[in-house]
């Protein structure tokens, strides 16, 4: 049997091996040498401290109590994982971006680098982590016990008195590792290689374990896996709860960890080198939870059926080796869960004092008298030794917990408590990184009143009336309010514990969060922050921006880095960023960015909320420009103040994207019209040119043509071109009149005059074709305003046009003309075939011709209309095409009239 000296003995050589490890890679790190450190391999085995001893053990008896269950604690982080990676992705950004610290320098950060938020987060990690650290001891002690002893396993109540002094003792010595290799200086650049390569060696020793030992109880127990599972109880393999309430609540806790839990957060957001390798960690850390997992099932159905009753099933592991009298792999699991808890709670350790130290005793040392720039002391000692002296603290704590609550059912259950605290991080979170008008004040409100009643309705009554809050509470509420009762709000009964406390605390944390949010407006600060965290990826461009203005000397500011870096790394680093800004050696330039990227590198060893109070101390004149906030505010859509400035601004918008939606289709349409047009053209002027060239080859190559012949053809010859000149000057006068070029002789003129003279030049093209010209009701005299020649321009081509494509059996062109309210009308109509449908909203447009085959074969080029619209326009008039009433097409010319003198 082991013996309780070998197993001490195989302990403290592992712990060795751990020290080794981390030696070498803080070496190997120091020197620049620390290439497979950095490894995603590396990076992806340190996520797995998420399994801890109670993963490791408690595991396997939830298994053995609750069936499917224990899949909850893996299904979470591999949905996050898997299906989350750009949430991932985007905090471990923000962390690099800003030097990050921990969890509560985060969401402090965010949120206007707030000293209050930062403290009331860390105090829930402490509260929630504390108690986890004392189910770790508790795990390391039974365990201990269980190997150590022949009978311990039969004998429950051995395990009901475990051995505290061996308890205190595992404490102080992962107090002392945590210390040498979490705590040697404060840069977060440097970070924690060593610890991180332990980590990374313990990942691999548990999970070795735990699968060793799964095959043992497959193979050598339930000889094959349909053995094991042949003699299995059926409530075991039940699945009617999955997907239940307390299943999605289990899966959803387990996710939350995986993002919110402090440990969690320094091992993939803190001690991240490389945002790539969140690629590699999105599959081979759910790969890694499943190797977990796998044997969790067997070891449980092995177990009860192997194992005496009072076998407490959460040391199955342990105990199935020791009952077969396999005594080397017992040593090797108990190493496996040695490895799940130690390294738990190193990291642990870690985050919760370095929030401690930046958030709680920097603050605190700020305010004291004599921590003035000037004053003397060491910034730099006073971190190192706060965060050494928490690691105590902490442990202590743990300890203390331990050995006042005893292997207790709220200590065994401390592990989904602990999650449902830290959980309520969570809003505050993810909306700070989504959602631009979340404030500090909606952030404190959520978290103070979500732990609150985490605390309520959960946490207290773990105790069972022990602590604080009596059974008599728990049963029948404060002052006997029934509707009060802590496990049972307004009545809400006959729902599991876990998964009313989450429902109810992080509800109200969320709602609270929301509505003082959206009452409360962001100051500045928090804009330029809420701006800088949602926009990460655009970090390039934010950094040329800087926002906030305030001045300093470089001496000051060198002697605040050397307080809080150290001589060398102050010297260091002022070298390197007056390097970047192409200055001397030694002498940066101090500006906006100079102070805003020096503020950054301190916030990485002190947090951002202390890093800016101790900038504060030496700079001056600090604001945030107005353009600036103005540069924010509209790139965010957030200077419209109040809902109908917003509903108006919108409007405005959509108007303005209608706008340019119409424009560009009138540009597209125009395009379109351009192509026509020189389509147009190059028919129209091909047609008499291939004519004239066509005739005078004729003359050229023909001596003989009679005289009567070669005049014909060159008759066509002169005509044609005359066709083509005419052609020419109609584009040309086209397009001076759209551009407003063409000159107008304007005066006072009586329209009537114009008309007539334009029938009087028609009259013989309507003779030659047949057409008859009525004159009907005609105004008297009208007395206009306009170029009596274009205006006799227009009504001769209304009333060619009306000749020419009339070609009705008894084809009739009516004139009517009239002054009415102010405005002279004159309305042609033909009898013709008029305008066909799909040509009246074109007519007026170039080349555009609507009318059925015209009388004579030379139909024009179509520009008349166009040119008409264009006369009428500049004269401050219009031409209508009025609507079809089944006789003709019916033109309508209106001219403002002048009053009579």
């Amino acid at each position: 049997m082991l013996s309780s000296k070998l197993v001490l003995l195989a302990a403290l050589a592992y712990v060795a091996i751990l020290f080794a490890v981390a030696f070498f890679g803080d070496r190997q790190a120091s020197k620049g040498r620390s290439g497979f450190l950095q490894s995603p391999l590396v990076y992806t085995l340190s996520l797995s401290i998420y399994c801890t001893s109670w993963t490791f053990y408690g595991a396997v008896g939830s298994a053995a109590r609750n069936g499917l269950e224990f899949a909850t604690i893996y299904l979470g982080p591999t949905l996050v994982f898997v299906g989350w990676w750009f949430f991932l992705r985007k905090l471990v950004r923000v962390g690099r971006v800003h030097k990050v610290t921990s969890i509560a320098d985060l969401v402090s950060s965010r949120y206007g680098k707030s000293t209050i938020l930062a403290v009331v987060v860390t105090l829930i990690a402490v509260i929630g982590t504390t108690p986890y650290i004392a189910l770790q001891l508790q795990a390391l002690t039974v365990s201990y016990q269980v190997v150590s002893h022949a009978s311990a396993h039969l004998d429950p109540a051995l395990l009901a008195a475990p051995d505290f002094s061996a308890t205190f003792w595992i404490a102080v010595g992962m107090a002392v590792f945590t210390i040498i290799f979490g705590t040697r200086n404060i840069d977060a650049n440097e970070r924690h290689h060593g610890v991180v390569a332990a980590i990374a060696v313990e990942a691999v020793v548990k999970l070795a374990a735990l699968l060793a030992v799964g095959l043992f109880a497959i193979v050598a127990i339930g000889d094959g896996i349909g053995g094991v599972f042949s003699g299995s109880h059926p409530r075991l393999l039940n699945a009617d709860d999955i997907f239940g309430p307390r299943w999605v609540t289990l899966t959803f806790l387990a996710a939350t960890a995986i993002i919110c839990l402090p440990r969690q957060f320094q091992v993939m957001v803190v001690e991240n080198t490389d945002e790539d390798h969140l690629r590699t960690a999105s599959w081979l850390f759910p790969l890694y939870l499943f190797l977990m997992s796998m044997f969790i099932l067997p070891i449980a159905l092995a177990g009860l059926a192997t194992l005496p009753a009072s076998a407490d099933p959460d040391m199955f592991v342990l105990t199935l080796p020791l009952f077969a009298d396999q005594e080397l792999l017992a040593l090797f699991a108990f190493l496996g869960g040695f490895s799940s808890a130690t390294s738990m709670v190193i990291v642990a350790c870690i985050a919760l004092s370095t929030m401690i130290s930046n958030h709680i005793v920097m603050p605190i040392a700020l305010r004291l008298p004599g921590s003035a720039l000037s004053a003397s002391g060491d910034v730099k000692r006073l971190l190192l030794v706060s965060r050494r002296i928490s690691i105590g603290i902490i442990l202590l704590l743990g300890f203390l917990y331990f050995r006042i609550s005893g292997p207790s059912e709220a200590l065994a259950a401390i592990g989904l408590i602990a999650f449902a605290g830290v959980a309520q991080i969570l809003p505050s979170l993810v909306g700070g990184l989504y959602w631009r008008h979340a404030t500090a004040k909606g952030a404190v409100a959520g978290l103070i009143a979500g732990c609150a009643l985490w605390c309520y309705t959960l946490f207290l009554p773990s105790f069972g009336g022990s602590f604080l809050m009596s059974a008599d509470v728990i049963a029948n509420g404060p002052f006997g309010l029934s509707l009060l009762r802590p496990e049972s709000l307004v009545g809400l009964s006959g729902v599991d514990p876990l998964v009313h406390a989450l429902f109810w605390s992080l509800s109200l944390n969320t709602v609270l969060f929301t509505l003082v949010s959206l009452a409360t407006r962001p100051n500045p600060l928090e804009q330029v922050q809420g701006r800088l965290f949602i926009d990460v990826f655009d970090s390039d461009r934010l950094d040329a921006k800087r926002y906030i203005q305030r001045s300093a000397t470089g001496r000051d500011l060198f002697v605040l880095a050397q307080r809080i870096l150290g001589a060398d790394a102050a010297h260091h680093l002022f070298a390197k960023m007056a390097g970047q800004g192409g200055a001397a050696r030694h002498e940066p330039v101090v500006d906006d960015a100079f102070i805003d990227q020096l503020e950054r590198q301190l916030a990485g060893s002190v947090g951002a909320a202390s890093a800016r109070a101790m900038i504060s101390q030496v700079t001056t004149g600090e604001r945030i420009s107005l353009d600036a906030l103005m540069r924010i505010a509209d790139e965010t859509q957030q200077v419209i103040e109040y809902s109908q400035q917003l509903k108006q601004k919108s409007e405005e918008l959509e108007s303005t994207a209608r706008q340019l939606r119409a424009a560009n289709e009138r540009l597209t349409q125009l395009d379109i019209e351009k192509d026509d047009f020189l389509s147009q053209v190059s028919h129209e002027v091909r047609t008499p040119l291939t004519s004239i060239r066509s005739f005078s080859e004729i003359l050229l190559d023909e001596d003989d043509l009679e005289p009567k012949q070669s005049r014909r053809f060159m008759q066509i010859i002169h005509d044609e071109s005359e066709r083509m000149t005419r052609l020419l000057d109609e584009i040309l006068d086209l397009s001076l009149l759209e551009r407003g070029e063409a000159p107008l002789a304007l005066a006072t003129v009586d329209a009537e005059a114009s008309l007539d003279r334009a029938l009087d030049l028609s009259q013989g093209l309507a003779s030659r074709l047949g057409v008859s010209l009525k004159s009907r009701e005609r105004a008297a005299e009208a007395m206009v305003q306009a170029d009596p020649d274009r205006l006799s321009q227009v009504f001769i081509n209304l009333l060619s046009n009306a000749i020419k494509y009339n070609v009705s059996e008894a084809p009739e062109v009516q004139i009517w003309s009239q002054v009415s309210h102010g405005s002279y009308k004159a309305l042609i109509e033909d009898n013709g075939p008029g305008i066909r449908p799909a040509d009246r909203e074109r007519i007026f447009r170039k080349f555009s011709r609507g009318w059925a085959q015209p009388q004579t074969d030379r139909s024009g080029a179509g520009l008349g209309l166009a040119i008409s619209w264009q006369i009428m326009n500049r004269l401050n008039g219009s031409l209508e095409l009025l609507p079809d009433n089944g006789r003709g097409a019916r033109f309508l010319v209106s001219l403002p009239a002048l009053a009579k003198a």
